[in-house]
């Protein structure tokens, strides 16, 4: 099978669309579709900061509906799932423009998208495991360790936020280790959830999230193949978003 995994979208719609179309999908029947029979997958952080966060889903609401959809769902996934749920949460880090959105939908219209969000979401496994193991897309990454453990708060948290060592930087940014340099597993590892210049390649991991939403690109890995193809931005270029130490 022959998989284009795609970057933290992060509500950028236009962006995803023309890269689908550059990638060779055709979008006659709604939903993606390849003649060669390629299949999407996705990083996750679908929503928030962008656009265009309910079109972003309801497409992949769609992809749901019609086959298995390869996702992995990321922290700002988690953090719309818990509100979708009437748990607290605050409604900053870019969670605001996705509920601004949401705001703008009718008392039933709401409630059908928050419904149907919560059945996405629970439908999803924490990390997908593709191609008889040897490629796995986890939001944040994952150590070798963690591959194939059970469910624990231990190993969520480490897919969805990364190797954080639960201080913060003087920017507000949460201190994370680059787990990516100690990697030696023999799967594939494909991640976003850090914002990079290009796509970075290292230790047969590929974190592909190229800060589409802070003016970057929307960059798909195409596998086995290990080609990169990436639009451009729509959106204001925000250099201070992109993380230096890689």
């Amino acid at each position: 099978m022959k998989f284009d995994i795609i970057g933290d979208i992060h509500g950028c719609f236009d962006e995803l669309i023309t890269l689908i179309e550059k990638l060779g999908y055709l979008m006659d029947s709604g939903i993606p579709v390849h003649s060669d029979g390629r299949q999407l997958a996705f990083v996750g952080d679908a929503m928030d900061r962008g656009p265009d966060s309910i079109k972003t889903l309801q497409l992949l609401f769609d992809m749901q509906d019609a086959h298995p959809l390869h996702y992995s769902p990321g922290n700002h996934c988690n953090k719309l799932y818990r509100f979708a749920k009437g748990n607290h949460v605050q409604v900053t880090h870019g969670l605001e423009t996705t509920v601004a959105e949401i705001n703008t939908l009718s008392k039933e219209q709401r409630k059908q998208f928050l419904n149907r969000y919560r059945q996405f979401y629970e439908a999803l496994p924490l990390y997908q495991s593709l191609d008889d193991s040897k490629l796995i897309i986890a939001h944040a990454g994952i150590p070798e360790r963690l591959i194939g453990v059970p469910y624990s708060e231990k190993v969520r948290v480490f897919v969805q936020y990364g190797d954080i060592t639960g201080e913060t930087l003087p920017n507000g940014k949460p201190v994370r280790r680059d787990w990516a340099k100690q990697y030696n597993g023999r799967a594939c590892i494909v991640y976003g959830h850090t914002p990079v210049r290009e796509a970075r390649h290292l230790q047969h991991t590929v974190n592909v999230d190229t800060g589409c939403v802070f003016g970057g690109k929307l960059t798909a890995l195409r596998y086995p193949e290990m080609d990169i193809v990436s639009v451009p931005s729509q959106q204001q270029f925000m250099p201070e978003k992109f993380t230096d130490f890689y």
